[in-house]
């Protein structure tokens, strides 16, 4: 199929054979896996998933796109921007494998448009309960701030809501020229593995909570988590004499199971 990639979908086509190779080595596609590819595009993933599933479902926001993928055998495709997707709601492909023991599990995988990438892995997190496993195709610094440890520039509020919820691995690095058109960018590949017990918590809250200590992150958390923990009557104990940056993901999980 011949398309012009549109840049207000965001679209950068990976070419690169071998590297296409190895992340589909990586996700390790088994028959009857209830799989989701976000932005199937022209297929360098798709094809070689399909191939090891069986069947596929493939969200697909650009109609020609989603067109071309109706006409083929064993792909389910939603029409849709990914970002009003009720991921709960998604059935398996009517030719997935019935006898997977896992078959309620989603695993997700993509290449994801470079501007809706952060919104997108947001998104996700409700649906993590149902979620097996996800590979994304992300901008290498995305990943890097996913990934990010305490004390680190790169360490902010992506990392503390999906550090809470999944354990992550960076295993692949993807190069400008993998992919056409070359994006201005470097790229790399996350696994996202969503924790079976994650810490209780109500995630808008703690979601509130990382988003007023990072508002400020060049200043002690006194100027800003500590005014909204007082406007909350929180009573307990916790060190604003520090950056936000400097606060590990378990203590922010701790103080919001707190308020």
């Amino acid at each position: 199929m011949k398309h012009i990639p549109r840049k207000r979908f965001g679209q950068h086509f990976l070419v690169d054979g071998a590297l296409i190779e190895a992340i589909v080595s990586q996700i390790d596609p088994k028959p009857g896996d209830h799989m989701i590819e976000i932005g199937p595009g022209l297929g360098a993933l798709t094809q070689p998933l399909l191939e090891r599933l069986g069947a596929i479902t493939v969200v697909e926001l650009d109609r020609d796109l989603a067109a071309h993928w109706r006409m083929r055998a064993h792909v389910q495709v939603i029409e849709s921007d990914v970002l009003k997707v009720d991921f709960a709601g998604i059935q398996p492909a009517q030719n997935a494998t019935k006898n997977v023991a896992n078959a309620s599990q989603l695993r997700v995988v993509g290449n994801l448009p470079y501007n809706i990438s952060t919104p997108i892995l947001f998104h996700l997190l409700p649906f993590a309960a149902r979620i097996a496993d996800q590979h994304f195709m992300l901008q290498k610094e995305v990943i890097d701030r996913m990934v990010a440890k305490p004390a680190t520039a790169d360490y902010g509020r992506l990392s503390v809501m999906l550090q809470w919820r999944y354990a992550m691995d960076n295993f692949l690095h993807v190069p400008p020229e993998a992919f056409d058109p070359p994006p201005r960018v470097q790229s790399a590949v996350v696994r996202m593995i969503p924790y079976a017990q994650p810490a209780e918590l109500k995630p808008e809250l703690l979601e509130e909570l990382v988003k007023v200590a990072f508002s400020q992150r060049r200043k002690l958390l006194r100027h800003s988590l500590g005014r909204w923990l007082d406007a909350k009557s929180f009573t307990g104990a916790f060190d604003l004499q520090r950056r936000a940056e400097e606060v590990s993901v378990s203590e922010y999980v701790a103080l919001a199971q707190l308020l």
